[in-house]
């Protein structure tokens, strides 16, 4: 039996409506969009594991070693000057992204996970004591469950987790329950990587602070797809990662309210952390410089500004509302595949099309999608708790972006019916 969301239920029916997008005009700013695999145009479906970059991003970087290159930071020749200032005007694109009231909140990291351990080595554990209490959710990505079972292991405090319902859904009056007065930080997923879920994040994040608890947000899934204010969420920590949002490879960020980083100790020790070193005593540098440790990742952060300004350009609503009629159509058509069970039926979802076949495995279905040009994700999706509470080994992943068109799925579920005839 196959399983679907109604249509209606994966549109925001009170959302205003927008100017539509030229997806095919868009399509022209990604060269690797115009590559063929094995004869076939490429259909890329796999943009939760990493989007596509437009021209404007590949040209920043290849303008920066062409002309700008330099180490950052205390050189006065021209070069490192130039650098410099487009490194630290990128910080200040986020900080506009987001919604964060201050520059000195963005730290650059090499990306999410980067983010999260540096919260939960540098806040976390210093105030973990025996007994204490972690909370997460049981649809969290890997990188938001490892670090914080490594702080507990190491302070003798306790991993809780949220459990989620057969559709997909936060269990939010379970969630609330195990907020308690051991509680000590709240790390949630804004968006399943593996489910598309939507949490109702500004709920998750009013319920913690009522109890005093800080709350860290996962918004490596989100970031691409949704407009994020940090401020109007209140969320004390936001994490997210260029490579998912048009930008390089190698470049997160993690946003911190400032006075959580002033209060924070670095989490590594090199250069540019710091004040005055001597053999005796370390002064360090004030946030976000503190916990920016050693020669950056200088060209992704520079081209993360390209990325971010490219996304504003086409407007994050529109972002939105096109990804949602993609999902939208996606889940109509797997609806008429014979063995096709949906995993992930939340009615408020990004852009994350997760099933199984009755008849195939994920590897051998994105094997045989592959020989059509069409690149999915198979597998547990670094999210290996959530096969378990589906009782699956994994599962294959359609992900979807704005550059993507109902051609597109039409050709995932061309694929498919080969599926069919392969194993069927």
């Amino acid at each position: 039996m196959s399983s679907a969301v109604p249509l209606d239920a994966l549109r925001d029916t009170h959302a205003p409506r927008v100017e539509p997008l030229d997806v095919e005009r868009v399509r022209q700013d990604f060269p690797i969009l115009q590559r063929k695999i094995r004869g076939k145009p490429l259909v890329y479906l796999d943009n939760a594991a990493s989007s596509q970059r437009p021209r404007v991003v590949i040209e920043a970087i290849r303008k920066l070693y062409e002309q700008d290159y330099a180490n950052i930071h205390r050189g006065v020749h021209t070069l490192s000057q130039v650098a410099t200032e487009a490194y630290e005007n990128s910080r200040d694109k986020v900080r506009q992204f987001i919604g964060a009231a201050d520059r000195r909140e963005i730290v650059f990291t090499r990306g999410t996970t980067e983010s999260i351990n540096l919260v939960a080595n540098s806040f976390a554990r210093p105030r973990l004591q025996p007994g204490d209490e972690i909370l997460i959710t049981a649809m969290e990505h890997h990188a938001n469950i490892v670090p914080w079972q490594l702080v507990c292991e190491q302070t003798g405090a306790r991993l809780r987790v949220a459990p989620i319902s057969d559709e997909g859904i936060l269990r939010m009056e379970e969630f609330a329950r195990l907020l308690t007065p051991r509680t000590r930080l709240v790390a949630a997923v804004h968006v399943s990587n593996a489910l598309g879920t939507i949490n109702p994040i500004r709920r998750m994040i009013e319920l913690a602070h009522a109890g005093g608890i800080p709350i860290l947000i996962d918004g490596a899934q989100a970031a691409p797809h949704l407009r994020v204010n940090v401020q109007q969420l209140d969320c004390d920590f936001y994490a997210f990662s260029g490579h998912k949002m048009c930008g390089p490879t190698g470049i997160g960020v993690l946003y911190g309210k400032l006075a959580h980083l002033e209060a924070m100790p670095p989490w590594q020790g090199g250069g540019d952390m710091i004040n005055v070193v001597t053999f005796e005593k370390t002064t360090y540098n004030d946030p976000p410089q503190r916990f920016e440790a050693g020669t950056p990742n200088i060209e992704g952060g520079i081209a993360l500004a390209p990325a971010i300004d490219y996304l504003l350009g086409l407007g994050m609503d529109r972002i939105a509302a096109w990804e949602n009629e993609l999902l939208a159509y996606a889940t109509q058509c797997a609806a008429d595949i014979p063995g096709l069970r949906i995993i992930g039926t939340a009615p408020c979802k990004a852009s994350v099309l997760s099933f199984v076949l009755d008849c195939a495995h994920p590897h051998d279905i994105g094997t045989i999608l592959d020989q059509e040009g069409i690149a999915i994700r198979t597998g547990h999706h670094c999210a290996q708790p959530v096969m378990q509470r589906f009782n699956v080994p994994a599962t294959a992943r359609a992900s979807f972006s704005f550059y993507n068109t109902r051609e597109e799925v039409d050709a995932l579920f061309r694929g498919l019916r080969k599926v069919l005839e392969v194993f069927g």
